[in-house]
């Protein structure tokens, strides 16, 4: 059996209990070491075969895998934040898939939450915006044209960017031409729930700077968007005019 385990987003307590679960009773783990928080594999037992994945070919990952289903073992693969976002497992399942290698998925804490909590933040503030968009620069992976940064920041949205640190000038350059001011709040949140965590808040056209003057140059989000501002609508929820099944408006 093959577990797919979210890490979250970096504190090691931010695991879910499911996911500590798993870790403690694996025979096999193999972590994304560039990523995920090594104190995690402090709650791993003692004679537990652990391999880095940063190290590691898909097919290598597949023959550790083998190897330890043939020996009975159960293996937990364990991803940086949530597996579901940016974490190349759909690739993984359909290789066991084929070789009839049963498997689950704990879901785990995205660093997408973890930088919200970083920022104090609510992504979908009333009359600002109720739409959260994940997405990333192109890269050396591509980036669909219909989902390119203009293309998307055209909503005005709030906007998390992944794997994007690399390329701030660009980014910023992208997000002004799909129609953000260049004096949008935008914020920089490097490695969110870490020791070491670093929250650098900017606009959109100073990403680049902000970013070369705090020394960050990967392992960081980028967010924009009017939620890091201050004007809002309260919500209707827990407006006293606002009738609910549970709650009578009061007049």
């Amino acid at each position: 059996m093959v577990n797919f385990v979210g890490a979250g987003c970096g504190a090691a307590d931010l695991i879910t209990v499911r996911g500590k679960s798993l870790i403690e009773r694996a025979d096999v783990i193999i972590y994304a070491g560039s990523l995920v928080n090594p104190q995690l594999l402090e709650y791993a037992k003692k004679d537990c075969e652990i391999h880095n994945s940063a190290y590691m070919t898909l097919e290598q990952v597949i023959d550790v895998i083998k190897s330890a289903e043939h020996e009975g073992k159960m293996t937990v693969r364990l991803h940086t934040g949530d597996p579901s976002l940016y974490g190349a497992i759909r690739e993984q399942m359909d290789r066991l898939d084929e070789l009839g290698i049963k498997y689950d998925i704990c879901p785990g804490v995205s660093s997408f939450c973890g930088a919200a909590a970083a920022l104090r933040a609510e992504y979908t503030l009333p009359d600002v915006s109720q739409t959260v968009i994940i997405t990333r620069m192109a890269g050396r992976t591509p980036v669909p044209e219909k989902e390119s940064i203009a293309a998307l920041a055209a909503h005005n949205a709030t906007m998390v960017i992944f794997l994007s640190t690399g390329f701030l000038k660009e980014l910023s350059a992208e997000l002004i031409r799909g129609g953000y001011k260049p004096d949008t709040p935008a914020a920089i949140v490097y490695k969110a729930s870490w020791a070491d965590q670093k929250v650098c808040r900017c606009t959109v056209e100073d990403l680049a700077q902000t970013a070369s003057d705090n020394g960050i140059t990967k392992t960081a989000l980028i967010c924009v968007g009017y939620f890091l501002g201050n004007d809002y609508s309260l919500s209707k929820l827990y407006d006293k005019s606002f009738e609910t099944e549970f709650r009578k408006a009061e007049i």
